[in-house]
């Protein structure tokens, strides 16, 4: 039997009189790939919040791994990065990942970091530097870092490639594909459908709170008649408006 890892139910979500989340329903397999898509206001960010408690719900359910999402130990299972990620300006990005290893109980080991820095492009003279000195590309690899060094099966970032370069970014991806191999299950916002083309299983289309599309990439693009993603989810937003 196919494990869920987030499962979402008629999850309803807003502020004030304003709806920002509309009947969701969504369904993710362990081992699955999914990429969030939709304009700035969608409620991407408003959805993964959700996911992780930071916002309690009006009405609906969520559950990751079997357990809900208010439990602690459901979260457990999960490493998440935000979108604006910088870690604490006052530590070393060495200090930084020691407290975030022992945070998640794992050994931080440096053949470990070493090959971590090697696969998302990282001088490894960046250990002994302060955050402060740290560029958004740098940070948010040391967030990657983290997140990678934390060994949980559900990976759920918020804009993972943002102020990454081209470079850094095959060099993530890259990495993201060959986790595929050990289960990992991948749940990201973006705004890059190239990305979600080239590492995911599906993509989901949120605009005007709803979920308006749920499908592989090519179905996707078979089903608006769109020779690529991005003309393809052009057609989709305009048919929901």
């Amino acid at each position: 039997m196919t494990e869920i890892a987030l499962k979402i139910e008629q999850l309803n979500q807003g502020y004030g009189n304003h709806a920002v989340l509309v009947d969701i329903n969504l369904s993710i397999n362990r081992g699955e790939y999914i990429g969030l898509v939709g304009m700035n206001g969608a409620g991407k960010t408003t959805l993964i919040k959700s996911v992780l408690d930071f916002i309690s719900i009006r009405t609906g359910k969520i559950e990751i791994f079997g357990q809900s999402h208010r439990q602690t130990s459901s979260r457990q299972a999960l490493s998440f990065l935000p979108e604006k990620f910088l870690p604490p300006y006052y530590l070393t990005g060495k200090d930084f990942l020691s407290c975030m290893a022992e945070l998640n109980q794992v050994k931080l080991k440096n053949a470990t970091i070493e090959y971590l820095f090697d696969l998302l492009d990282i001088d490894i003279l960046a250990l002994n530097k302060p955050v402060r000195h740290y560029s958004k590309g740098m940070a948010q690899k040391f967030g990657l870092a983290s997140c990678f060094l934390s060994q949980r099966p559900l990976l759920l970032f918020d804009e993972p490639m943002s102020g990454l370069d081209p470079k850094a970014r095959a060099y993530l991806k890259r990495h993201l594909i060959g986790l595929k191999e050990t289960h990992k299950t991948l749940f990201f916002s973006t705004h890059l459908l190239a990305d979600v083309e080239s590492i995911c299983d599906r993509i989901v289309v949120l605009h005007n709170g709803r979920i308006c599309f749920n499908g592989s990439p090519s179905t996707c693009c078979a089903k608006y008649r769109a020779d690529n993603l991005e003309y393809a989810y052009l057609k989709c937003i305009d048919a929901d408006a």
